[in-house]
């Protein structure tokens, strides 16, 4: 998941502190290394030594601040959750959802293959995979305000719940992409969309009724 309606601050998660100066520098440095190393020899021959030299810095530097591949990748991650990113805003949930899946299928299929690898390292490494499910969670989070514009337009029931529908719409790419490492095809972000729309106006998603109601 990789701009309109912007959710009112007073929704939006409180943004980390970030460091300044210097100390910004040598992280951006450091972050772009990762991820370039990342992408040209994957997770198994990513060491700290060779991030800190592709990114002119010393290795004690690196030791102290990130510890290892884990604290680094954790740290790129993290990185990604500071941006202003916003879901799509096409007017409809089919089209909204629609441009999500494009962009997730963009990104998985980039080259270098740098969120695939992304996705690899955090089966290997504890600290990138609580890194990564941080993401994740962020991502959807900001995504929801694309199911509550398609509620107040009438699309939807107002009881959709909107982690469900999020989930079921995105995962197709996900499993053809990642699972079946089946070759991208231009028909599946609509399609996945276009599913998961129909279902979800038809009430699929909606908030199952209390226990004991008839």
């Amino acid at each position: 998941m990789t701009p309109a309606d912007p959710e009112p601050e007073s929704t939006r998660p409180p943004t980390r502190r970030r460091p300044g100066g210097r100390t910004a520098r040598i992280r951006r440095l450091v972050l772009d290394a990762v991820v370039a190393e990342l992408g040209e020899h994957g997770y198994d021959r990513l060491t700290t030594d060779a991030v800190a030299a592709r990114a002119g810095v010393h290795r004690t530097t690196v030791y102290r601040r990130w510890g290892d591949v884990g604290g680094l990748l954790a740290d790129f991650l993290d990185a990604a959750s500071d941006d202003d990113w916003e879901p799509p805003d096409t007017g409809s949930l089919e089209g909204d959802l629609a441009a999500l899946n494009e962009e997730i299928q963009t990104a998985l299929t980039a080259q270098p293959p740098i969120v695939m690898a992304l996705i690899a390292a955090s089966f290997r490494s504890e600290k990138a995979a609580r890194a990564q499910q941080r993401l994740w969670e962020d991502r959807y989070a900001r995504c929801e305000i694309a199911v509550s514009r398609a509620v107040r337009r009438g699309e939807l029931p107002p009881d959709t719940d909107a982690r469900r529908l999020l989930v079921a719409a995105t995962a197709p790419l996900y499993h053809q992409l990642v699972l079946l490492r089946t070759a991208p095809d231009a028909r599946l972000p609509g399609q996945a969309a276009r599913t998961a729309a129909l279902a979800a106006a038809a009430g699929a998603f909606a908030e199952s009724p209390s226990a004991g109601a008839d």
